[in-house]
C-alpha cells in the first residue's frame, strides 16, 4: 500500500474535525445573531417605553405611577445590561469557536498537501521505474528470428 494510501484515514478524520468545528462554529454564529436581535429589541423597547413615560409625564402623573414607570424603568435596563453581558459571552464563545475552526481547517490543508506531495513522489518513482524498465528493453540485444 502506497503512503498516500495509508495517510488516508488521518485525512478523513481531520476533515470530520473541521467539518465538526464548522458546524459549530455556524451554530454560534447563529446563537450570537439571535442574542444581538434579543438586546436590539430590548433597546428599542426601552426607547418606547421612556418616549410613553415621557409622554405621560409632561400631562401630569400621579407619583405612584410614575414610581411605578421609572422602577420598570430600572428593570428594563438591568435587563439590557445582563443582555449585553450575554452578548459579549456568546461573542467570545464564538470567536473561540472560529479559532477552533481555523485551527482544524489547518490541519486538514496540511494533510493534504502531504497527500498531494507522496502522490507526485509516487508518481514520479513509477515514471522512473517505468524508465528503468524501457532502458533496460532498449539495451537488450536482439535476438534474430531468422536462425
Amino acid at each position: 500500500m502506497t503512503r498516500s494510501k495509508r495517510i488516508q484515514p488521518v485525512v478523513r478524520i481531520a476533515e470530520n474535525r473541521e467539518q465538526d468545528a464548522a458546524r459549530v462554529l455556524g451554530e454560534s454564529m447563529k446563537q450570537l445573531e439571535a442574542q444581538e436581535q434579543r438586546l436590539q429589541e430590548l433597546t428599542l423597547y426601552r426607547d418606547e417605553y421612556t418616549r410613553r413615560f415621557q409622554n405621560h409625564a409632561g400631562g401630569g402623573m400621579a407619583p405612584a405611577r410614575m414610581q411605578d414607570f421609572r422602577a420598570f424603568l430600572a428593570q428594563l435596563n438591568q435587563a439590557i445590561d445582563q443582555q449585553r453581558n450575554v452578548v459579549e459571552r456568546v461573542r467570545r464563545e464564538s470567536e473561540q469557536r472560529r479559532h477552533q475552526w481555523l485551527d482544524q481547517r489547518t490541519r486538514a490543508k496540511a494533510l493534504d498537501k502531504v497527500v498531494e506531495r507522496y502522490q507526485r513522489e509516487e508518481l514520479r518513482d513509477a515514471d522512473r521505474r517505468e524508465q528503468k524498465l524501457l532502458d533496460e528493453f532498449a539495451g537488450r540485444p536482439r535476438q534474430d528470428r531468422s536462425s
